[in-house]
């Protein structure tokens, strides 16, 4: 077993789980237009502090690919140059990838942080190309695997790109989100082929779980989408009221949030069966207490979110317990097909 191999895997997936963490963070705070462009924010590395630093002014000096608001418009620098007394448009070339043109100092460092977070991954998974490539004793598939997920990520950078041109298109989001899944489901089996030590620790198979546990992630998957439909409808009303009356959100909600909020039942119930058959026949699968733990956080922010209008910290909760959940689950179906070929 290469320990260090699996350490920079555990470090990769952490990371990967920041990120969603960092992004319905931004989603939370509604700073998804923080930085109006890609990869830059406001055409610097390290976005401004005050609003005064991107409004324009008489003899200041503005670098090449600045961005600066302008009659509530955005431009940007052809051009080193140093305004003169009045603004020349021939420096300036209008923005038009969208029409969004205002600074808020909190919302431009949340979404910054947000990048620095897929920016911290990226190093990562760097490190984790290297190690995947040059460590001894390869144990096959896991090389393919990790390259497959390092080309999801620079997807995902790409995405990223194209969520922010497109002023927050909610189905982008949704893709956007479903790819960071992907990844992580990547690494979670490269892991496990790496890490065989995953059977030596008591673990039994029972074919009626391992068909429960296929059901769980299925549904959890579904559950997933139909919150993904959920949180279009909400941001599309937040583009109606404005996110500072974000509490309008679910006042007449579609049918797919009762669905979903419906639905939640059969999963709970499905999940519940896991804990009492691991209980009954002694499967040693520690992990369903973990599912158990997220499948309340899940449903509490639920209910938070729409019985007390999207308190703070709600949808953070919400969008990390789901994800953690599809992590648990993929790795426990990983466990029993294991078992189950041992067995055969």
């Amino acid at each position: 077993m290469n320990k260090a191999l699996i350490k920079t895997l555990n470090v990769a997936i952490v990371s990967v789980y920041l990120i969603f963490l960092a992004g319905s963070v931004v989603r939370m705070t509604g700073s998804g237009m923080g930085c109006p462009d890609w990869p830059k924010c406001f055409g610097y590395y390290i976005p401004p502090t005050s609003e005064e630093q991107l409004l324009w002014q008489p003899n200041t000096s503005f670098h090449k690919g600045a961005i600066i608001i302008h009659n509530e418009a955005l431009f940007v620098a052809e051009q080193d140059l140093t305004t003169q007394q009045n603004f020349n448009s021939k420096n300036w070339e209008a923005y038009t990838k969208h029409e969004y043109a205002v600074f808020n100092v909190y919302h431009t460092w949340t979404e910054y942080v947000n990048r620095l977070a897929s920016v911290v991954s990226g190093f990562v998974f760097l490190i984790l190309l290297f190690r995947v490539t040059f460590t001894k004793n390869k144990v096959a598939g896991v090389a393919s695997l990790v390259y497959v997920a390092f080309l999801g990520m620079l997807f995902e950078a790409w995405l990223g790109k194209v969520v922010v041109d497109s002023f927050l298109t909610p189905y982008i989001i949704t893709f956007h989100m479903i790819g960071g899944l992907v990844i992580i489901g990547l690494l979670l089996r490269a892991r496990f082929l790496v890490k065989q030590s995953d059977l030596s620790t008591g673990y039994k198979f029972n074919k009626l779980f391992h068909r429960l546990l296929y059901v769980s992630l299925l549904m959890m998957i579904f559950q997933i989408l139909l919150g993904t439909q959920v949180r279009q409808f909400v941001d599309e009303q937040v583009k109606l009221y404005g996110f500072d009356h974000k509490k309008l959100s679910l006042l007449d909600p579609s049918f797919k949030f009762y669905f979903h909020r419906s639905f939640t039942i059969i999963v709970v119930i499905v999940n519940l069966m896991l804990y009492w058959y691991n209980k009954k026949f002694l499967l040693k699968f520690k992990q369903v207490n973990w599912i158990l733990a997220l499948l309340f956080f899940e449903a509490f922010t639920g209910i938070l979110m729409y019985y007390v209008r999207f308190p703070f910290g709600t949808q953070a909760i919400h969008l990390l317990s789901g994800a953690l959940m599809f992590g648990v689950l993929l790795h426990m179906i990983f466990i029993s097909n294991r078992l189950n070929r041992f067995k055969s």
